[in-house]
């Protein structure tokens, strides 16, 4: 196979957004002029929707009630964290624009649009292909996976850091995981002065756990058999001088 990614995907739109959708833990939601953020609170159905299990006390759930259609309209807003600590930790984030539907006890919601602003620019995501597609498989085992690779073998994250083109690693003060995902892993360089993300792309998708393993253990083993990058190297000596 050699030492060259032949793999270089990257999450779709609509999959991205599914994944934030999945992972996210709190959504913020603004409706009749007022603003409630609901922790622990939603989940998404098989074909997408947004589910909202709401207090009895909720003013959403009031206006869900009395309004004339049952329908009111609302927008919702979901954050993409990242897990491990870094500068600018905000990787992402969704806005849905629809309507609150009573339904069995919650609020379903239904999208009229979505929104998906990442550091690649925003995209109105199609809601045919939102409906349809799945999260990431990796997006709830995501923050476990990145965590331990941060806090665990911060020696395999400096290795792998021999992939990175040179010139990116100039006048980095420390690097760390942002995010994984089934086509690869991306690296958030921290500088005195602002940061960049590079993505190192896997030479196939990985699918489950423990094909992520094998497709870090193929990143460890290219990055193993390149030279030490002389940038990152330098700051790190002349930081600890």
């Amino acid at each position: 196979m050699g030492d060259r990614h032949t793999w270089t995907a990257a999450p779709a739109a609509a999959e991205h957004a599914r994944s934030v959708l999945a992972a996210a833990w709190s959504c913020a939601v603004s409706a009749e002029g007022g603003r409630e953020e609901f922790v622990g609170a939603h989940s998404v159905a098989a074909d997408g929707r947004v589910l909202l299990h709401v207090p009895d006390d909720s003013a959403l759930l009031a206006a869900a009630i009395c309004s004339p259609r049952g329908e009111p309209s609302a927008v919702l807003e979901f954050a993409d964290v990242a897990p491990v600590p870094v500068r600018n930790r905000i990787r992402a984030r969704l806005w849905l624009a629809g309507w609150f539907v009573p339904e069995d006890g919650h609020l379903a919601f239904r999208p009229t649009r979505a929104v998906l602003r990442r550091p690649c620019g925003t995209v109105v995501v199609d809601l045919d292909e939102l409906a349809a597609a799945e999260p990431d498989p990796l997006a709830l085992a995501e923050a476990e996976l990145l965590t331990h690779l941060a806090d665990a073998h911060g020696d395999a994250v400096e290795r792998l850091t021999r992939l990175v083109e040179p010139d990116s690693l100039h006048g980095a003060v420390r690097v760390q995981p942002l995010a994984v995902d089934r086509h690869g892993l991306t690296l958030r360089i921290e500088r005195v002065r602002g940061n960049g993300d590079v993505r190192l792309p896997f030479h196939a998708p990985a699918d489950d756990v423990s094909q992520l393993t094998e497709r870090m253990h193929v990143l460890l083993t290219q990055a193993s058999a390149v030279s030490c990058p002389r940038a990152l190297q330098r700051q790190r000596t002349d930081r600890d001088g």
